[in-house]
């Protein structure tokens, strides 16, 4: 598998549509402990989904080890995941590092092996 990052920030928004239309699944990722940027992130992951309304969904919900954060049935609720179509598989993982970040936290092995399992049903 080969995976593609690219950034949120500003000046690489242009580029989200050029790879996305290529792209077998869209991983999204944002940072639960932000809760001012919430809502930026819902309105550029619901544009970036509406080009393709089956293109399977994988969200993580980054820094859920920090006391700030939001739960994960909030940060469903602040993207709105329920709006993301019937026909489309989403799915949504709390995630964080562990302290010495030499482990891989199960759940990152859980998303691993569904990643892996959604590129081969597109292809």
């Amino acid at each position: 598998m080969e995976f593609l990052e690219i950034g949120g920030s500003e000046p690489f928004r242009s580029y989200w549509e050029m790879y996305l239309s290529r792209g077998l699944l869209l991983i999204f990722v944002v940072d639960s402990a932000d809760h001012n940027r919430l809502p930026e992130a819902k309105k550029y992951l619901h544009k970036l989904i509406g080009a393709n309304p089956i293109l399977p969904l994988v969200v993580f919900a980054n820094k859920q080890d920090l006391e700030t954060a939001y739960h994960i049935t909030d940060i469903h609720e602040a993207l709105a995941l329920s709006d993301v179509g019937n026909d489309r598989k989403m799915f949504l993982f709390g995630t964080h590092l562990t302290q010495n970040g030499s482990e891989i936290p199960s759940t990152m092995q859980d998303a691993k092996d569904l990643i892996a399992q959604l590129a081969a049903e597109v292809q």
